[in-house]
């Protein structure tokens, strides 16, 4: 069974991706996409497959994916966890100008290009990162820079890096992306905040509007418009929780709703609370993890 392409939403204005999630999770599948992924467990043990390797893991699982490698965790809970892991995902554009920019990142090239064969990090630097991911989930602005290149000074220090695919494991994004499906997919990606339909996407496809829908539900389990809703209101979580200043109006259009009143019914929906009361809680959060 192929991969599926992920589908990576990095905010206009931000340089990477900060998520978090439990398990299980919508996104836990194999699957690829072209950001560099470095990701840590934080709760349960399991197993986990990156390229062609296969690997137990537990807390403090830290491991530097690159782009368009295939890769999986699979936890072994007999109920649901609320946070299994943090991760951070960034473009080969976004470091690759950073370190042009910044000489001294270059430091960290030789393990970027052992990621594309998967990098497990020691349990010391393990140590190091942990506290770092966890502040960045919730940091913004130049502060949330400077986290990232903390957490990039202390992937540096690891001596003795693990690779994890085999060497002839070469990653085929070609092959991958040749299905319609995930060329369908990487469009949504690029177009999230903006109007598209699923006849734009049945052409992308290749399918007609018919068999694209009943291939799209089988596909990601869901319709084209509960996809899009979801990946819309999921952005304006990152939105809320990482800029205290942006008013939710604001957000309502910049993450793709055109209508204010839908955007806060919906928001009920996949939440199960409107978007003023998300904010509040998590800057109760925020104030209770300051005071701590």
């Amino acid at each position: 069974m192929g991969p599926d392409l992920e589908v990576i939403q990095i905010r206009p204005g931000e340089s990477f991706a900060v998520r978090w999630h439990g398990y299980p999770y919508h996104t836990v599948r194999w699957h690829f996409h072209p950001e560099y992924e470095l990701h840590q467990i934080v709760a349960t043990t399991g197993r986990y497959f990156v390229g062609d390797f296969i690997g137990e893991f537990e807390i403090g699982n830290l491991v530097l994916t690159g782009p368009n490698l295939p890769h999986n965790w699979i936890s072994e809970v007999p109920e649901s966890v609320p946070l299994r892991c943090r991760l951070i995902q960034f473009s080969e554009e976004f470091i690759g100008g950073a370190i042009s920019t910044f000489p001294e990142l270059g430091a960290i090239s030789p393990l970027l290009d052992l990621s594309r064969r998967g990098v497990l990090f020691g349990k010391g630097v393990s140590q190091q990162v942990m506290p770092l991911m966890a502040e960045i989930t919730h940091a913004y602005g130049v502060h949330r820079i400077s986290l990232f290149m903390s957490i990039m000074e202390a992937l540096s220090r690891e001596s003795a890096p693990r690779v994890l695919a085999s060497e002839n494991y070469l990653p085929d994004p070609s092959g991958y992306m040749s299905a319609g499906m995930n060329q369908a997919l990487a469009y949504i990606r690029e177009n999230l905040t903006h109007p598209f339909n699923e006849g734009d996407l049945a052409a992308i496809a290749g399918q007609t509007p018919s068999a694209f829908s009943r291939s799209f539900r089988k596909h990601t389990g869901m319709s084209l418009l509960q996809y899009i809703k979801r990946l819309r209101i999921n952005l304006a979580c990152q939105i809320l929780m990482s800029d205290e200043q942006a008013q939710i109006s604001d957000v309502c259009f910049e993450v793709g709703f055109n209508n204010l009143s839908n955007f806060n019914r919906q928001f009920l929906a996949e939440k199960g609370m409107p978007p003023s009361q998300f904010r509040r809680l998590v800057a109760d959060n925020f104030a209770a993890a300051r005071a701590a």
